[in-house]
């Protein structure tokens, strides 16, 4: 499967964005498929998952009340919905699929990785 991450962009505190993952390749139904953001010098860290078998999601308390992951499985497509961004969710920020995964939260269980896209809120 390839994926293809896009809607980053420039926003000010307070404000939301919605990011798509766009999938191609292979059908969004057989993949857990999870957000992720990585600031420089930081370690990749996990935002949400949904699950293949289902749709069930998965937040990391960090996000959980801010974030929302859905997916469109007639365009095969994830998105993630920000809501009250803040500054230190500036990040760029990653989608993933994992075939037929079960641990949504656990990055090396990740087996195929979209480009990035930058998100950068302003206070």
């Amino acid at each position: 499967v390839q994926l293809q991450a896009s809607g980053g962009g420039s926003v000010q505190a307070g404000q939301s964005l919605t990011l798509s993952c766009q999938a191609s390749g292979a059908s969004i139904n057989s993949y857990t498929m999870g957000w992720f953001r990585q600031t420089p010098g930081k370690e990749r860290i996990f935002l949400a998952a949904i699950g293949w078998r289902g749709g069930g999601t998965y937040y990391a308390d960090s996000v959980k009340d801010r974030f929302t992951i859905s997916r469109d499985t007639a365009k095969n497509t994830v998105y993630l919905q920000m809501n009250s961004l803040k500054p230190e969710d500036t990040a760029v920020y990653y989608c993933a699929a994992d075939y037929r995964g079960h641990h949504m939260s656990v990055i090396f269980e990740y087996d195929y990785w979209g480009q990035g896209t930058q998100v950068t809120v302003s206070s």
